[in-house]
């Protein structure tokens, strides 16, 4: 039966996705309790500050938080899973699934403890649904361990998966307006609760697509791959460029134009990182492994190593700009990110790549916008300098890693009177190689030998 007051929704982990997932939830008006087990990350949601930059996503938790002037109310935190377990009718386990160490496989122990945590406190009729992203066959044996630890009883207390699509830098949007929304239930009351939850995003247009356990499971990993495979496949095909004189660019703009390839992520350069793409891509293919296709997948480790390959290319070429040796070589690097629009350095080609130069006796100095207290605690050993200009300060060469709109924006011919040699190697294809070379500027991008 369909509930007479709104469903109260609880979010489980608040870190990049459960902060986002918890916010968006009270902006379309429901009642919403996070919960994460640090209590210093509780303290700072509870005062509307968010761990992480995430454009408009400070703004959109400052309209809802208990207790903060002009707040809706609607969002609350705690660390305490009796509060969770008691508060909530719907409960989304945001949890993070990173890669295992030594291996591909994904890491399930924040999933597992969550499940473990919430399920024998659940004492009445609950629907439990999960963001994190998982191994395919996860959610049925999930599904059991509910049923197996939680009070309530049998069909009382269910499962859903419904898998995330947010693209850092837009996640507020993507969470707000998704361009589709994916449940994997076994029952008509879990996709009508679901139907109810997002009935306004679905009202807008968002498509909502039912679907079994399994394949909900699978449409993120299969989502994520066709990405990665766009990517390498233009940066193979940068790699062909280089070799025969070609310019990428160009090319990528002459096949974008068939609609049925079409533009987006279809710019060569050093290649994707971040928290999803790569271990996403690394688990699919040792889940795919476990279930006896590993066949099918075989083609994502091609797709692994293109990527990985242009960090090297790009090591090479500053190595070539500089007059074939390293040592002693003052390198800029502008960008730590691995995108623009957000603060995270996980898996970063840009970072990779600085941390390759520095470990080839280069003397690195970083700037980002958003990233600089990450890529300190993570390479400490690197120069990082507070704005593009004092990074650039008596360098040998320029690599431009990350596209911010800001390293655009730059004015060569002010930059040209800092550096000690004006070399600049675009690794992100967005500069205006035209632009640079008016100002004195030597400038070669990834994938355009000539251009």
């Amino acid at each position: 039966m369909a509930h007479q007051a709104p469903p109260r929704i609880t979010v489980i982990g608040t870190g990049y996705l459960g902060a986002t997932h918890a916010a968006a939830m009270a902006d379309l008006g429901f009642e919403v309790l996070g919960l994460d087990v640090l209590p210093e990350k509780i303290e700072m949601l509870s005062r509307g500050e968010v761990p992480m930059y995430e454009p408009g996503l400070e703004e959109l938790l400052r309209r809802h938080v208990a207790g903060l002037e002009g707040a809706s109310g609607r969002l609350r935190f705690t660390t305490s899973y009796e509060e969770v377990a008691d508060f909530g009718d719907v409960h989304f386990v945001c949890v993070n699934t990173p890669q295992r160490h030594g291996e591909y496989a994904a890491d399930m122990s924040y999933v597992d403890t969550a499940i473990e945590s919430l399920a024998p406190l659940l004492r009445r009729r609950a629907l439990v649904v999960g963001k994190s992203t998982v191994p395919v066959g996860s959610a049925d044996r999930l599904a059991a361990r509910l049923a197996e630890l939680s009070p309530a009883g049998e069909g009382e207390v269910e499962l859903a998966w419904n898998p995330e699509f947010l693209r850092e830098g837009f996640a507020v949007d993507d969470t707000l307006h998704p361009d589709r929304i994916v449940v994997g239930v076994r029952s008509e009351r879990a996709e009508t609760l679901l139907r109810e939850v997002y009935a306004k995003p679905v009202a807008e247009g968002s498509p909502f697509v039912v679907t079994d356990f399994p394949t909900a499971e699978l449409v993120k990993a299969a989502a994520n791959s066709f990405l990665a495979t766009k990517i390498s496949f233009i940066n193979a095909m940068a790699e062909v460029c280089e070799a025969a004189d070609g310019d990428v660019v160009k090319l990528a703009e002459a096949i974008g134009h068939d609609e049925r390839i079409g533009r987006k992520f279809l710019r060569a350069g050093i290649g994707f990182g971040g928290g999803c793409l790569p271990k996403d891509l690394r688990a699919f293919m040792a889940r795919a492994g476990e279930l006896g296709a590993d066949q099918a997948l075989t083609f994502l480790r091609e797709i692994d190593s293109i990527n990985m390959r242009r960090r090297g290319h790009m090591v090479e070429l500053a190595r070539e700009a500089v007059g074939g040796g390293l040592l002693g070589k003052r390198v800029a690097v502008l960008g730590a990110t691995f995108k623009p629009d957000s603060d995270d350095v996980r898996d970063s080609p840009a970072l990779n790549v600085a941390g390759q130069l520095h470990l080839q006796g280069a003397q690195v100095t970083v700037y980002d916008p958003k990233g600089m207290e990450n890529a300190r605690r993570l390479f400490p050993t690197l120069g990082y300098a507070d704005s593009a200009l004092a990074a650039v300060r008596g360098a040998d060469v320029v690599l431009h890693l990350t596209e911010w709109r800001e390293f655009g924006e730059l004015d060569p011919a002010v930059l040209a009177d800092a550096v000690a040699e004006r070399r600049i190697l675009d690794g992100r294809n967005t500069l205006d190689a035209a632009l640079w070379r008016k100002a004195g500027w030597t400038f070669r991008a990834l994938g355009r030998p000539t251009a």
